[in-house]
């Protein structure tokens, strides 16, 4: 079966417009090989704390490096710029971006992984909602974005409430988008991540169905391209050493840290900030061939859903490990 393009896969849910954010950010030139271009989310916490901080760039600029940064809406135009050779290095996304890009063909080198977050994501409903259970969702209007960690939580949880991704009626929304209809009351419920999750949760009367815990790990990923990642060991040993170190500071700085992340996630007060924060791992560490077995379930799950047209082996990816 011809793989259809990873473009493809997005337009069919998330719409052109991602696209068109993707495209025109990088339309009018080509940088030079001494300037890595990173693209991240507004939940990519140590990518953002790098780059407010300036630990990277200086480090870098040793090397001769200089660093542009690239802010997507979401993982999937991230991956989408990626795959197209549009940035060098993505900052994490949710473990079931990579196995779309898969899908799409796309060659994609692991670079890093953080250690799982299974409460960082979750299903919720508003505090007076009827719906009391998983099992209670079946028929009703649940926002959820596409390919995110949150989807597969949202077919993880139905499955064990003995539901199929048909008994609902999704809502592909970005994590804007899912807040402003659950908000609104025109979905029933909202899957969501880090930072999203815990702002809803202290802003508005919600009720929790059910986390990632015993359903989804939620490791988040960071990636290259293999010619990227085969030209530029040494940049990417850089940058595996400074998400490692910015790891460590927010964990022992998490009062700091929230400070610095609240005015970039939308003014987030420091108390909201610190507490999402706390669902993550932000452990940092290389990715092992064994560490797949759950990127594989996560495929063979979208496919039996009939969400990801082809088939995909999760191990047929190259890995970067430093050189010794």
């Amino acid at each position: 079966m011809k793989r259809p393009s990873l473009r493809r896969l997005i337009g069919r849910s998330i719409g052109v417009s991602l696209l068109a954010v993707a495209a025109a950010t990088f339309s009018a030139s080509v940088l030079a090989d001494s300037t890595l271009r990173i693209g991240y989310q507004k939940s990519s916490t140590l990518i953002t704390l790098l780059k407010t901080q300036g630990t990277l760039e200086s480090v870098l600029a040793q090397q001769g490096v200089s660093v542009t940064w690239h802010e997507f809406p979401s993982g999937l135009p991230l991956l989408e710029a990626l795959n197209v050779g549009n940035v060098d290095f993505s900052a994490d996304v949710a473990d079931t971006v990579p196995v779309f890009a898969q899908a799409a063909g796309a060659r994609l080198t692991y670079v890093a992984q953080e250690a799982p977050s299974p409460s960082a994501q979750a299903i919720v409903v508003p505090s007076s909602s009827a719906i009391q259970s998983v099992a209670d969702l079946k028929g009703k209007r649940v926002a959820v974005t596409k390919a995110a960690g949150s989807h597969y939580l949202l077919i993880q949880a139905l499955k064990q409430a003995g539901l199929s991704f048909a008994d609902i009626r999704p809502s592909y929304l970005t994590p804007a988008d899912g807040r402003a209809a659950f908000e609104n009351g025109n979905v029933d419920a909202w899957v969501t991540w880090e930072p999203f999750l815990t702002s809803v949760q202290r802003q508005l009367e919600t009720r929790t169905l059910a986390d990632g815990e015993g359903l989804a790990d939620y490791q988040r990923y960071y990636l290259s391209t293999d010619s990227y990642a085969e030209a530029n060991p040494a940049i990417l040993a850089t940058l595996f050493n400074e998400l490692q170190k910015s790891g460590e500071w927010l964990r022992a700085n998490p009062r700091e840290a929230a400070t610095i992340l609240g005015p970039l996630w939308g003014g987030l007060d420091v108390a909201t900030v610190e507490a999402a924060n706390q669902r993550r791992s932000y452990e940092v560490r290389l990715v092992q061939p064994e560490s797949l077995a759950e990127q594989q379930k996560i495929a063979d799950t979208f496919h039996q859903e009939g969400l990801l047209p082809v088939t995909v082996n999760a191990t047929d990816v190259n890995i970067w490990a430093p050189e010794n």
